[in-house]
C-alpha cells in the first residue's frame, strides 16, 4: 500500500505548491496599478484613441477597403504582449532573482520553477484578458469585424503570446538585476512595438520594409493574426518565423537562466 500511495503524493505536491504560489502571485499583481494599467488597460485605450479619430474610421482603397481602425485590434492585442513580455514580468522575475527569493526557495518544499511557472502563466492570462477586451471594444465600439477564422485567430495569438513570455523569459535570463532587466526590456520595447506595426501598421509599411518586418517575431504576429482576422488560415511562412523565435529564445532563457 504504501508503494501505491507514495508516487500519488509526490506528484501532487508540487502543483499544490504551484498552485498557492500562482494565488500569491496574482494578488500582488492585482495590488499594482501601474501593471495592471499597461497590461490591462492601455491596450483598448490605444485602440480608443485612434478610434475617435474620424480619418482612421474611413475605408481605405490602399488597403484593401479596409480601415485602418481595423487593423489597430490585433495591432493592440500585441501591445498587450509587448507590454506583458517585456515591461512587466522581466523586472519582477529579475527582483525576486536579485533579493534572493529564488535562493531561498531552493531549499524549500516550494522549487524556484514554481515561482517562474506562476509567472508565466499570469502574464499570459493577462495578456489574453487584455487581448479578448480589445476585441470587445473594437467590436462594440467601433465596429470591427470579429476575426473571420477564429480557430486560426486563437492559434496565432497563443503561439505570439508563446513568443513574447520566451523572449521577457530571454531578458530576465540575461540580466542580472532588475535595473539591468528594464534598461534591456525598455531597449526591445521600442523595436518590438515598430515590427507590430503600433507607429505604423505593417500592412501599410512600403513592400520591402514590410517583408523584412514579417521575419522579426511580432512582424510575422501582426501578420497571421491579420490573415485569420479577414478569415484565412495564417501562412506557413508567418507560423514558422513565430515558433522558431519561440523555441530560439526559450532556448536562450533555459540556458542563461541562474536561479541567483
Amino acid at each position: 500500500m504504501a508503494s501505491t500511495t507514495a508516487p500519488a503524493s509526490t506528484t501532487t505536491a508540487p502543483a499544490s505548491a504551484t498552485r498557492a504560489v500562482l494565488r500569491t502571485e496574482v494578488r500582488l499583481f492585482a495590488r499594482e496599478p501601474g501593471s495592471l494599467f499597461w497590461v490591462m488597460v492601455s491596450p483598448t485605450l490605444l485602440l480608443s484613441i485612434v478610434g475617435l479619430i474620424p480619418a482612421m474610421r474611413e475605408v481605405s482603397p490602399e488597403l484593401g477597403g479596409r480601415r485602418v481602425i481595423d487593423l489597430y485590434v490585433p495591432i493592440s492585442v500585441l501591445f498587450a504582449l509587448i507590454v506583458a513580455g517585456l515591461q512587466a514580468m522581466p523586472p519582477v522575475l529579475a527582483g525576486y532573482r536579485e533579493r534572493g527569493i529564488l535562493r531561498r526557495m531552493s531549499a524549500t518544499p516550494v522549487r524556484p520553477v514554481a515561482l517562474l511557472t506562476a509567472q508565466l502563466v499570469l502574464h499570459a492570462a493577462a495578456a489574453l484578458i487584455s487581448a479578448l477586451l480589445v476585441i470587445t471594444v473594437g467590436r462594440a465600439a467601433f465596429g470591427v469585424a470579429l476575426p473571420g477564422n477564429l480557430p486560426g485567430y486563437l492559434a496565432a495569438l497563443l503561439l505570439a503570446v508563446a513568443g513574447a513570455l520566451a523572449l521577457g523569459a530571454a531578458v530576465c535570463a540575461i540580466s542580472r538585476t532588475q535595473k539591468i532587466a528594464t534598461a534591456v526590456g525598455m531597449a526591445v520595447f521600442f523595436p518590438a512595438m515598430f515590427t507590430a506595426g503600433i507607429y505604423v501598421p505593417v500592412q501599410a509599411m512600403p513592400d520591402t520594409l514590410r517583408r523584412i518586418v514579417e521575419f522579426a517575431p511580432y512582424g510575422a504576429a501582426s501578420r497571421a493574426l491579420d490573415e485569420a482576422a479577414r478569415g484565412g488560415w495564417p501562412s506557413l511562412l508567418a507560423v514558422g518565423v513565430m515558433a522558431s523565435w519561440a523555441v530560439a529564445l526559450t532556448a536562450v532563457a533555459i540556458r542563461r537562466f541562474r536561479w541567483e
